[in-house]
């Protein structure tokens, strides 16, 4: 009865099936481990301490097995077994560098990511800035300025000198008829 009264459970195109447990091996390292130390691994091999190294080790190596007495060689002439340990050095270094690369890649790119977002935003500052110091211009153009008003003073008096008018500064009419002239003028315009 109980089976009649649950609804037939049918898988659905439109949904995702569910995941299965899956049982996953331990792990020693992360990948983030793993690629640290491969970064390690390919900076200690680009040092002049591994290569000075390596090469000591390969002149011993070829100077040992060439000098040294029949019974205590372990590798004749064609150096097999050196041949053999360098190869496998190599297959597991090229691996190894080509991680490091691409870590560093992935890092090259995110930074290059932020910078290029930094770039768009100081684009977009720089664009504000001159769009504000435009309006201020434009607001400004309608303001008169020091220089304006000298330019239409200037203006002035050359049209007064035209029409034959002539002007007289203060100091000149005081230096030329004394102060009594000046104040007699001024007392002659006022109306009381």
């Amino acid at each position: 009865m109980a089976e009649r009264d649950r609804p037939e459970r049918r898988p659905r195109i439109d949904q995702p099936r569910e995941g299965r447990r899956r049982w996953n091996a331990p792990t020693m390292f992360t990948e983030e481990t793993f690629g640290v130390i491969s970064e390690k691994f390919a900076r200690y091999m680009g040092t002049p301490y591994f290569l000075i190294g390596m090469t000591v080790f390969v002149i011993a190596w070829i100077v040992w097995n060439s000098t040294a007495p029949e019974g205590l060689r372990f590798d004749p002439y064609a150096f097999i077994f050196l041949t053999l340990m360098l190869s496998l050095q190599a297959s597991y270094a090229a691996p190894l560098i080509l991680l490091a690369q691409n870590r560093q890649a992935d890092r090259d790119r995110f930074a290059l990511e932020q910078d290029r977002s930094r770039d768009e935003r100081n684009l977009a500052d720089t664009e504000f800035l001159t769009r504000e110091v435009a309006a201020l211009r434009i607001a400004l153009r309608d303001q008169a300025t020091r220089d304006f008003v000298r330019g239409e003073l200037r203006d002035l008096l050359d049209e007064l000198e035209e029409r034959g008018l002539v002007l007289v500064r203060r100091e000149d009419l005081e230096a030329h008829d004394g102060p009594s002239a000046l104040a007699a003028d001024e007392g002659a315009d006022s109306p009381t």
